[in-house]
């Protein structure tokens, strides 16, 4: 292993893994925030509700609740993955460089979700 490679795996372990905090760390941020949000909002709801101001169908409610995270979860599984590609010259050699940089930025992820 010469100081070249060495150098390059250790850029691409350590970039994936600061990458990987920082969207960790801001995604776990966005969440808390969405969900805030909708709290306050289902919360508002409850209370015009309460003092008869509005009327909420709240059966109604839940079920367009469930159909936007069915769509969602569906949408998210036709996502393709790189691994699905014919050339596998192409692939062998991303996967020399790519096995480091998501294994450090897996952890780093992990690590940024956790603190964030």
């Amino acid at each position: 292993m010469t100081i070249e490679n060495f150098s390059s795996l250790a850029t691409t372990l350590g970039g994936g893994f600061f990458v990987g905090i920082l969207v960790g760390y801001a995604l776990k941020k966005v969440i808390k925030i969405a969900a805030v949000i909708l709290g306050l909002f289902l919360t508002a709801l409850a209370y015009l509700q309460y003092h008869q101001i509005a009327t909420v169908n709240w059966d109604k409610l839940q079920e367009v609740s469930e159909g936007a995270v069915i769509t969602f979860a569906n949408i998210i599984t036709q996502i393709p993955s790189i691994g699905r590609n014919e050339n596998t010259i192409s692939a062998l050699a991303l996967s020399n460089f790519g096995i480091p940089l998501t294994g450090s930025m897996t952890m780093g992820f992990a690590i940024g979700f956790m603190k964030g």
